[in-house]
Parts: structure tokens; sequence; C-alpha cells
């Protein structure tokens, strides 16, 4: 048997008679199975879209329309709208919901648990036909119509999403100001903060890494459900597809038109997250992950090196 030199770095040799390790890769045969059944899979549904009936031509044909182009626009700003009122009225709720005063804690905890319970549709639709109910709106010497007049399908809208997410972005803030350690908020406290110093000074900035990731889930999460507004008639991205289609004879083919501007709008929010995450995430990580451009960068450079040296 021969001995074998420890001191000896990692690019020594091994003394003569030694027998070298080879050493032999696991083989994973799972892993090749399910690439093949991935792969056969994927090339089945291209197939089988590519044999339906459908007029991939029609989507490029309209994909610039100026009616498509007008429902983009809407559908980002029913987006930005409704986030708004969601996120200004989720913080208040969250607020209310940690006072220690009992009746705004309850109103709080009664409307986070009505409006997370019914579905986005039902209050839409209830807030479209409440005219059936009340045929006036009367806010005294302020304003006074009908409500049929009142209740625009924009307003509808407004009221059905944005009311529909301060329930949930209720819950993400209340999440976030939980999730600060409470020495910090009493150390603030011992230097003479106020609580809502306290709150804008210390508490949200450090509650936002906690609250931007699902906001910004949130953000791309409203982007798709505007679409439900199509049923009180309001018209976005959706409603002019179908509208398109239906006067086309192409309705299949307009849908995935619609679907693949949901698809770019997403993405390019999906960026975006990936930033202000990124912005949140200095003061609890040493070092940022890269960004996607470094990635690629890297990964150039690394091609462009010769095996085995150094650059």
């Amino acid at each position: 048997m021969t001995d074998i030199d420890k001191t000896a770095g990692p690019t020594a040799t091994p003394p003569a008679g030694a027998e070298a390790i080879k050493a032999i890769p696991v083989r994973h045969y799972g892993r090749y199975v399910s690439a093949v059944i991935a792969i056969a899979l994927l090339v089945a549904i291209i197939y089988a879209f590519g044999q339906g009936r459908i007029n991939w031509h029609a989507v490029p044909d309209y994909f610039f329309d100026d009616r498509i182009m007008t429902g983009v626009g809407k559908t980002l700003l029913l987006t930005v709208l409704s986030m708004l009122i969601g996120i200004v009225g989720g913080i208040l709720l969250a607020v209310m919901r940690l006072s220690k005063n009992p009746v705004t804690s309850s109103i709080a905890w009664f409307y986070i648990w009505f409006f997370r319970g019914t579905p986005v549709l039902v209050q839409l639709f209830l807030w479209f036909n409440l005219g059936l109910v009340f045929e006036y709106i009367n806010l005294m010497p302020f304003y006074k119509d009908y409500w049929s007049n009142f209740m625009t399908p924009l307003l509808t809208a407004l009221l059905g999403l944005g009311l529909n997410e301060a329930a949930y972005m209720a819950e993400i803030c209340r999440a976030g100001l939980l999730a600060v350690d409470e020495g910090q908020t009493e150390a603030a406290h011992a230097l003479g903060m106020s609580h809502g110093k306290t709150l804008r000074r210390v508490v949200i900035p450090q509650a936002m890494r906690v609250i931007v990731p699902p906001t910004g889930n949130e953000v791309i999460n409203m982007l798709k459900t505007t679409s439900l507004v199509a049923a009180v008639q309001y018209p976005e991205l959706f409603r002019y597809a179908q509208d398109i289609g239906q006067n086309s004879g192409a309705p299949v083919e307009m849908y995935f038109l619609a679907a693949a501007w949901y698809l770019i709008m997403t993405s390019v929010l999906s960026v975006g997250q990936y930033y202000i995450e990124r912005y949140y995430a200095r003061g609890s990580s040493r070092q940022l992950p890269p960004t996607p451009w470094q990635k690629v960068r890297t990964n150039m450079l690394s091609l462009g090196r010769p095996k085995g040296g150094m650059a």
C-alpha cells in the first residue's frame, strides 16, 4: 500500500505506483426520461395548434389596431388607479387592524372578512346594479343625481377592483409591519419619536422589504383581473378584443391576441418588480444579487475565456 502525501497541493502528481481514482458520475435516468416526456408533450401541443383551424394571420393584422391600443391604455389606467385605491386603503386598514381601539380594529376586521370572502365579479355586479335599490344618490348639498348616471362603468370598475384589493393589501401591510422587531419601535419611542413618526421613519422603511414582493404580485394579478370589468360594460383590452373577434369572425384569434398583450404587460411589470425588490433588499443583504444583464455579461465573458485559464 502506498502512503499518500497529505501536504501535497491539489495539482501535485500522485506518487509512482499509485492508482488514479476514476470518478464515475451518477447517471440520473429519471431526468432524461422526464425531459423526453416534457419535450414530446410540448411538440404534441404545438402540432395540435398547428393543425387547428386558426387564422394566425389575423393576430398580427389586429395587434396594433387602434381599438386594441386604446384597450391596452385603459387596462393600464384601470390597473394603476385600482392599485392606488387598494394600497391607500390597505395601509389605512392595516393601521386600524393593529390599533388598540376595539371599534376601529373590529371595523377593519369586518371589512377584510367581507371583501376577501366574496368574489370580485359578484362585487362588480353589486355595484353596477345598486341602481335597482337606490333611485338617487344624495350627498346633501354637494351632489345629487340618478344612481344610473352616477355609477358609470369606470366608477363601478374602480370600486369593485380597488375596494377588493384594499382587503388583500391590508393583510400584506399588516404582515410587513409585524415583521419589524418591536425593539425598533421601543428604541424610537425612547428617543422621543411620536407613534406616527416612528411608523414613517423606522417601521415602514423596514417593512417595505416584506411588503414589496407580494405587492408586486398583486399589481400583476390586478392587471389580469381588469378583464372582469368587461361584464359591467367597461371597454378595456379584453372587451375590445371580444368586439373585434365578433365583427371579424375570428374570436379565438383575438383571444390569443389579448393573451399576448397581457403577457407583454405582465413581463414588463415583473422586470420592474425585480428591481424594486432589489432596491429594498439593500439593508438586509451584504451583496445584492446580480441583475439579469449582469448575469448575461458574466456568462458571455466566461465563454470568451480560455478553458482552464484566467481571462
